[in-house]
């Protein structure tokens, strides 16, 4: 049946501006014709060469080659992998793992031994990954993801060393899934410099509003030829900035990098082109993409010599035999033709529903909160498992851990990071149920094997009250976690107090501006029938707490007095002593402590006239040379007290030094901390190697380390940020 005109040129303007036609989705044959269509190889071999590259520069740094000898080379660290199972191999094997995972992306980047170079780095990278939940980040996710999608594309069509070992494959086109899996993938959100609008502004209209409206329409943007050049300078800004405001190693370069993958499948042979004679030995040849068995043909392209595998066969010295049983040079010289196929087979059709299936979980997942209920607290679901990004801020004011012996009634204590270098488990049900367990095979080895284990933990998150986070009185121990039900010892997020955020800012400003002492402000809400037990250092000379509302009973423990305080009503706490505070309303209680560091505020003032002293003596250029060159000069003083001004009025100079720095200075130290994390990934490998040679443990090596020498000291350590 033919078409009219008007449908014909609706078809013809719908394939111009989407690529596709109704008709190329109108069947699963049709379908998956689409996905299989050839396409030009260039843009996704640029693409797998800078992702490769970028992953080499990360391994070291984020991905942790630099510090896994601190991260996993204390056997007595509880950890929290993803399984129970997972457990981080000895140290040397650890840097094996990491050299696996450094080889694979360098043939990733090179295009060389490709599927068995992905198939290290993505083994590699996940187990590592998997290994720590604590670090879990969205980029690091994605870097995963990435690598299994170029697992499975023929991503090393284009200026591969694959290419110039293989001529069939040199050059040959790749099916559109290739680019639509990697396009889908992406998504990218937008705002706007503090120095435009104000705090508010930013938070109603950039970070909501405008944050949801590039969410959804960013990718259109960048799908788009008319709209395209304004994607890429919105991102390539945002990405810029990413870069400079936040320590997010490879992300933003990343980001960047992968932009391009929404440009015309041809545009590196167009650039190429246009580069110096010069650079030609080390850019692909300029030839057009030759067939490739992965993709499907029109009738007319496929001949009839196409449908059976013509080869060289070149383990008889170059003679193939003709049909006559004669020899034919000219059939020799024939590279190794693909067999092309211009009806969907086997391989396209799972290639397609594999492509389907894939796209299909990652859109799923930000949607999936109501499978898993037993994960992340007050969000329930799967964040940190799909592309919720910054859905919460934390603030901590204070973890007690607390043990029971159930046999002698004994109670103790322990250090939150006595176990552990993180802080993230306090935030998590599932990690504290990990921790938990863990605490308990640590103390065994101090013949505590029955005891029962609680945790106050008090958070504030995305700037509300500081409340508990798990109910103090379970013992997590004998608690129920389980991932697809609901957290039982779990308190709720107090949200009829969330009004209060902009009337405690205000309150914070009140008393910022008013005083021009150390002073600190925390704002506590607490459940009715539980109590606070506080303790107030010697050093908050001033401390005083004040209900915002509902009513509670301050106890002060020494003293064994009581005092009922409601709405309103404000106590001055005794420094140096323990208090409790508990909520006697039917509601939830809210109150403020508002503290002043009087012994700070009397050194503070010492510096200060200090200060003036050594200006009024014009010895301030000494304390400055002091700081620039690292080397104190002789003083002759021997006050401890006066040696502890000339500390601070130290770190004050270092402090404006570095706001006044240069580009270049800046950029000097940049590269000195990125040579010292090359250097130390450099030799733990080395000595993870020679401990394989010699056969000796790494730490026997380690220990015969000159001091001076030792890479332990230049590690880089996780500032351990919530996303």
């Amino acid at each position: 049946m033919k078409k009219s005109k008007e449908e014909a040129g609706k078809e013809d303007k719908m394939k111009k501006l989407l690529g596709f036609t109704w008709e190329d989705i109108s069947s699963w044959n049709a379908f998956v014709r689409l996905l299989s269509r050839p396409s030009d190889p260039a843009l996704l071999g640029l693409v797998r060469a800078l992702y490769g590259f970028l992953m080499v520069l990360d391994i070291p740094q984020e991905r942790g080659l630099a510090s896994a000898y601190a991260k996993f080379g204390d056997s007595f660290e509880c950890r929290f992998p993803l399984f129970n199972f997972l457990e981080p191999m000895s140290m040397k094997w650890m840097y094996l793992v990491y050299l696996t995972m450094l080889a694979g992306a360098c043939g990733i980047m090179l295009g060389m031994f490709y599927r068995l170079s992905c198939l290290m780095f993505v083994c590699s990278y996940w187990y590592v990954y998997l290994l720590d939940k604590t670090v879990w980040n969205n980029h690091s996710y994605l870097y995963g993801l990435i690598g299994i999608q170029l697992l499975f594309m023929d991503a090393n069509r284009y200026w591969s060393v694959d290419g110039l070992l293989r001529p069939s494959i040199r050059n040959a086109h790749v099916p559109l899934w290739n680019y639509t899996l990697i396009r889908t993938q992406w998504l990218f959100s937008i705002c706007m410099h503090q120095f435009i609008l104000t705090d508010e502004q930013i938070d109603l209209y950039v970070v909501h509003l405008g944050g949801l409206t590039i969410d959804l329409f960013i990718g259109f943007v960048y799908f788009f030829d008319a709209t395209r050049p304004i994607g890429f300078v919105i991102g390539s800004l945002f990405h810029l900035m990413n870069s400079q405001m936040f320590s997010i190693g490879m992300f933003p370069w990343t980001m960047l990098a992968t932009q391009p993958v929404f440009c015309h499948m041809d545009l590196p042979r167009r650039l190429f082109r246009k580069m110096p004679c010069w650079l030609t030995p080390v850019l692909p040849l300029d030839t057009e993409a030759q067939p490739s068995g992965h993709c499907l043909y029109s009738k007319e392209v496929v001949k009839p010599e196409d449908q059976q595998n013509i080869r060289t066969d070149e383990r008889e010295n170059g003679h193939q035999p003709t049909k006559n049983g004669s020899s034919s040079r000219s059939e020799n010289n024939k590279q190794r033709r693909p067999l092309l196929h211009s009806s969907p087979q086997f391989f396209h059709k799972m290639a397609a529903l594999c492509v389907v299936s894939y796209i299909s979980t990652q859109c799923f997942l930000p949607y999936s909160h109501f499978l898993t209920k037993g994960y992340n607290n007050w969000t329930n679901g799967l964040y940190g498992y799909s592309w919720d990004m910054m859905v919460h801020t934390w603030s901590s004011q204070h973890i007690r851990i607390t043990y029971v012996n159930k046999e002698t009634g004994e109670v103790g204590y322990l250090n939150p990071r006595t176990f552990t270098g993180s802080k993230r488990w306090a935030s998590h049900a599932d990690m504290l149920k990990q921790f938990s367990t863990c605490i308990l095979d640590r103390l065994k080895l101090y013949n505590l094997t029955n005891i029962e284990l609680t945790f106050d933990i008090w958070k504030s998150m995305n700037n509300r009250f500081q409340q508990r986070m798990f109910d103090p009185r379970v013992d997590i121990l004998t608690a129920e976690w389980h991932p697809f039900k609901a957290t039982s010892w779990l308190m709720p997020l107090l949200v009829d107090l969330s009004d209060w955020r902009a009337k405690m800012d205000e309150i914070e400003d009140q008393i910022y501006n008013n005083t021009n002492t150390t002073t600190d402000v925390v704002f506590v809400a607490d459940f009715p029938g539980l109590h606070l037990e506080n303790f107030v250092q010697a050093d908050l000379g001033n401390t005083s707490l004040t209900v915002l509302k509902g009513e509670v009973v301050v106890e002060l423990v020494e003293e064994k007095k009581n005092r009922s305080l409601k709405e309103g009503d404000t106590m001055k706490l005794p420094p140096g002593k323990f208090h409790n505070v508990y909520t006697v309303s039917e509601t939830p209680s809210c109150y403020m402590y508002l503290f002043c560091n009087t012994t700070e505020d009397e050194f503070l003032k010492n510096v200060t006239e200090y200060e003036q002293q050594l200006e009024n003596e014009n010895r301030m250029q000494e304390l400055a040379q002091e700081v620039e060159t690292g080397v104190a000069a002789t003083s002759k003083e021997d006050d401890p007290q006066i040696q502890s001004y000339r500390q601070a009025l130290k770190n004050k100079l270092l402090h404006q030094m570095k706001q006044n720095s240069t580009f270049w200075q800046r950029s000097k130290q940049f590269w000195a901390k990125k040579y010292s994390v090359l250097k130390t990934s450099v030799t733990m490998t080395k000595m993870a190697l020679q401990s394989f040679w010699e056969g000796r443990p790494m730490e026997e090596l380690l220990a015969e380390m000159p001091i001076e020498d030792d890479p332990a000291g230049d590690v880089m350590t996780d500032d351990d940020d919530d996303y």
